[in-house]
């Protein structure tokens, strides 16, 4: 299930880095206007995905409230959903070293 998690947060933070990157300056610096509603409305499913996904993964993990509330911090923070993957890597990694 973290792995799932893993997967889902870095396709959400490559959403939110084209959403930024790609998208907001195709609109503002060449006129392309359409090109922001259906990335942004990506997004915004992968987000709310996210976030319920979250809810039922700290629960699992055993994160306390506050990790939880970091991780959603880190949803929108562009470039952070690396830095999660490689904090929720470990755990999988020190699982697998003990077996």
């Amino acid at each position: 299930m973290l792995k799932a998690f893993r997967v889902l947060s870095l396709i959400e933070g490559l959403s939110l880095i084209s959403l930024f990157c790609i998208a907001m300056p195709m609109k503002y610096y060449f006129g392309y206007f359409d090109i922001v509603w259906p990335v942004g409305m990506t997004h915004g499913l992968l987000w709310m995905l996210l976030v319920v996904f979250s809810l039922s993964v700290s629960h699992k993990q055993g994160w306390s409230v506050f990790f939880w509330m970091l991780v959603l911090l880190v949803s929108v923070i562009p470039f952070a959903c690396f830095v999660l993957d490689r904090k929720l890597k470990q755990p999988m990694e020190l699982a697998t070293a003990a077996a």
